[in-house]
């Protein structure tokens, strides 16, 4: 018997079970244990059971990094994520992971903070642990982290993330079919003096996507372009969207297109705290439809986006190119919608 001796207390060495182990105990081949501990259910059900039986029996528990090298697969996905608090992200992370049990592949999740260094040691700390593949998630990609990404030959699938130069595979919404339309519905509302505000204007999501469906939508309803309500916010912060209001009314608008929900509360409650009345003499339309939207008061009017869904589709794209299966669209888009509530007057 191994001893080892801690404190001159003389205990046992504590060893480990192996799927030999079990299927000497179960008296069935060690093909069978794989099987059966991978949910291959090519195992008759009477053998499973007894498999299951001494698998709980020992406390067996397989070996990932063993399992990794044999089948040249880790089964386990990376997802950076830009702010893990976001509701946003959050609720592309949960059909992300959804999606990953459903086909068997465990998630390490890290947060990067939007910064492109963070993102660029978030990527090398991925690869380092032999990830499967990658769902990136943030608003931009540096120069710097798409070269990182070229370099490496791990599959990547962007989540809620656009790329201008279509390089990688990825799942969003038409943002500027959406802000065209939100600008129409409160064009209709009587407003021909509509802010958009986002956190960062060059950002490509916004540079070239919901800016151009912002201007689109002013040329086609024959409204004068005006800089002064192209506004940035300093960050996606409740408190960046309050410090705007005063340069919201200075500006003239009377309605606002913001591209995130929190900056949007911010922006309606500082309204609010000033005497001016959401929607009567401000209206204010979002853009994510988190479920701040719906604690705020008023609720708050946003575009409608599947989020559960972005994030559910990014993962399931991404087990194709795992797989080298055939893809249809590199680059898929989901409907959005407009959702009426109380900060919008119809």
């Amino acid at each position: 018997m191994n001893l080892i001796r801690e404190r001159g207390v003389a205990m046992k060495k504590k060893q480990t079970v192996t799927i030999y182990d079990v299927a000497r105990e179960a008296s069935v081949s060690m093909a069978t244990v794989s099987r059966v501990v991978n949910h291959n259910h090519n195992v008759k059900p009477e053998t499973e059971q007894k498999v299951l039986n001494v698998v709980k029996k020992l406390n067996y528990r397989p070996n990932d990094v063993a399992r990794g090298l044999a089948s040249k697969k880790t089964t386990t996905v990376g997802v950076i994520i830009p702010n893990v608090t976001n509701s946003y992200f959050a609720a592309l992370a949960r059909g992300i992971d959804d999606i990953a049990e459903m086909y068997q592949y465990n998630i390490i999740l890290t947060n990067s903070d939007g910064d492109e260094k963070k993102e660029i040691k978030a990527l090398n700390t991925l690869y380092s642990k032999q990830v499967d593949g990658i769902i990136f998630m943030g608003n931009d990609i540096s120069d710097e982290v798409r070269e990182e990404l070229r370099n490496v030959r791990t599959p990547v699938v962007l989540a809620g993330s656009v790329d201008p130069k279509n390089e990688f595979p990825s799942v969003n919404i038409d943002y500027r079919k959406a802000i065209y339309a939100q600008f129409n519905k409160l064009f209709e509302n009587g407003n021909d003096r509509i802010a958009f505000i986002a956190d960062n204007l060059s950002r490509s999501i916004n540079k070239d996507y919901r800016i151009r469906g912002y201007q689109d939508a002013l040329k086609d309803a024959g409204v004068p372009f005006r800089k002064s309500l192209l506004i940035e916010a300093t960050d996606v912060s409740y408190e960046s969207g309050y410090k705007l209001q005063e340069r919201l009314i200075k500006s003239g608008a009377t309605a606002a297109i913001v591209s995130n929900d929190d900056v949007a509360a911010g922006i309606m409650n500082a309204m609010g705290d000033n005497r001016i009345n959401v929607p009567e003499q401000f209206e204010v339309a979002t853009s994510d439809n988190t479920q701040l939207t719906e604690m705020t008061r008023p609720t708050m009017s946003t575009i409608t986006q599947p989020l559960y869904d972005i994030g559910a589709v990014s993962m399931r794209l991404l087990t194709k190119v795992m797989d080298n299966e055939e893809i249809e669209n590199n680059n898929i888009l989901l409907s959005f919608g407009l959702k009426k509530r109380e900060s919008t007057k119809d």
